[in-house]
């Protein structure tokens, strides 16, 4: 497995638990409604994170294009958390970003 490899599985678990976090904060926030659209790209980013994670470390042949459907749905969790000022927004949607372009290269 080489670094490139290893640095997207990283950026992709990174992603997922700080995903996980976001939305666990996210419910705690007073306006709910203003956050629905936030956890719920944060659940779908931190499932599909930890799943490109595991392909790449299966090896799997469908590595390639899990980690582009990754990167899109990476980019936009980042782009929807980047909008709140919460702390456990603005770190989910760096998160988010690094991971969309570690896929991206991997993808590539």
């Amino acid at each position: 497995m080489n670094d490139d490899v290893k640095k997207c599985i990283e950026a992709c678990y990174l992603c997922a638990a700080a995903c996980d976090n976001c939305a666990a904060s996210c419910l705690q926030e007073e306006n709910l409604e203003m956050m629905r659209n936030c956890i719920r790209l944060d659940m779908q980013c931190a499932n599909i994170c930890r799943l490109a994670a595991q392909f790449m470390t299966l090896q799997s042949e469908s590595a390639r294009q899990l980690c582009q459907l990754c990167a899109e749905v990476c980019q936009q969790c980042g782009d929807e958390c980047g909008q709140h000022q919460h702390d456990h927004c603005q770190h989910c949607a760096k998160a988010c970003h690094h991971c969309a372009e570690a896929c991206r290269n991997m993808a590539a």
